[in-house]
């Protein structure tokens, strides 16, 4: 089937009492096993690319592929532009073909946030895509944030109804803590997510799709074999999945969590190859056509540069006759 976007997979989720995955891929090969996985249990998916990532794969070979899956499959497959920081990058995706884009003006004043992603949403809505954006702080674990009101730097469920109002979105990533990356926590530290935030949230707005960022689960006994291979990730804490299934009924619709899948192909990877103990991850060498030839000089790797230079402006829209 084509690629859809997320309205309908979240109106059948509120519908079946269950959350969707979105999940992160950063290479091609990664882009294939997320889709084969979905495929095999038949879920529905959110496949996500960050600007980074869309740099590096292209943004056609990245919407090719995906279209490509979509056909041997029977899934319902949303390809997604995931924390977009300017109108630019969101609306080159919207050109390229994505269904989904996140407009994240999250860093901004509340007004400019509602300015920014007004933009996103006229030029999306136009075009048959549909939009996410987000309110509050989603952390990192090296974050201080000290505050003094209830809420502090989650988001304020006041605000939510306000922010969905004027902008039009179609989602709305909230932060109850939860936060990217795969140390979530301090040792030691109990996970903790402010779900009464949600249900406030979820009462103020019922029926209203929800996002959850950060939320990957980091499995100990992958992480493990990861940390045996030469992975150095032994602190690694994610939220366990069971605090997120006791809850996906008060609202959460969108789990945004990739679950490491990075970290499983390394760590595979570096298994077959034999890697010593003291290989660490940041040290192995970033796979890519660069790697070839090392100066850049083949077409392909020109090709490759010129798309990423594209994908600040999005392909050439035909000229109306």
């Amino acid at each position: 089937m084509a690629l859809v976007t997320t309205k309908e997979m979240f109106k059948k989720a509120y519908d079946g009492g269950y959350a969707v995955g979105a999940f992160n891929a950063d290479s091609m090969d990664i882009i294939q096993a997320i889709v084969s996985g979905a495929d095999s249990v038949k879920a529905p998916l959110i496949l996500a690319l960050s600007e980074g990532a869309l740099k590096f794969i292209g943004p056609e070979y990245a919407v090719a592929t995906l279209n490509a899956a979509a056909k041997t499959t029977d899934i319902p497959i949303a390809l997604h532009l995931d924390h977009g920081k300017t109108p630019e990058i969101c609306k080159a995706c919207v050109d390229y073909g994505f269904t989904s884009v996140m407009i994240d003006a999250s860093a901004y004043d509340f007004e400019k946030n509602i300015e920014i992603t007004k933009e996103v949403v006229e030029y999306a809505h136009a075009h048959g895509v549909v939009v996410e954006s987000e309110l509050g702080a989603i952390a990192g674990i090296e974050d201080d944030i000290n505050v003094d009101d209830k809420y502090g730097a989650f988001t304020h469920p006041q605000d939510v109804v306000e922010f969905v109002g004027r902008t039009g979105i179609d989602s709305l990533a909230i932060a109850i803590g939860t936060a990217h990356g795969a140390y979530k926590f301090k040792p030691g530290q109990k996970p903790q997510l402010r779900f009464d935030i949600l249900e406030e949230i979820q009462e103020k707005l019922p029926g209203f799709p929800l996002v959850l960022h950060g939320a990957s689960s980091v499995p100990q006994d992958r992480l493990a074999i990861f940390n045996q291979y030469g992975g150095d990730l032994a602190q690694a804490i994610g939220i366990p999945g069971e605090m997120l299934k006791s809850r996906i009924h008060g609202g959460l619709q969108d789990k945004r969590g990739n679950g490491h899948p990075g970290l499983l192909f390394r760590r595979d990877t570096q298994a077959v190859r034999g890697e010593p103990k003291e290989v660490r991850r940041k040290e192995l060498p970033r796979p890519g056509p660069e790697g070839c030839s090392g100066d850049g000089s083949h077409p392909h790797h020109r090709g490759l540069r010129q798309q990423r230079e594209s994908v600040k402006t999005g392909p050439k829209r035909p000229q109306a006759v």
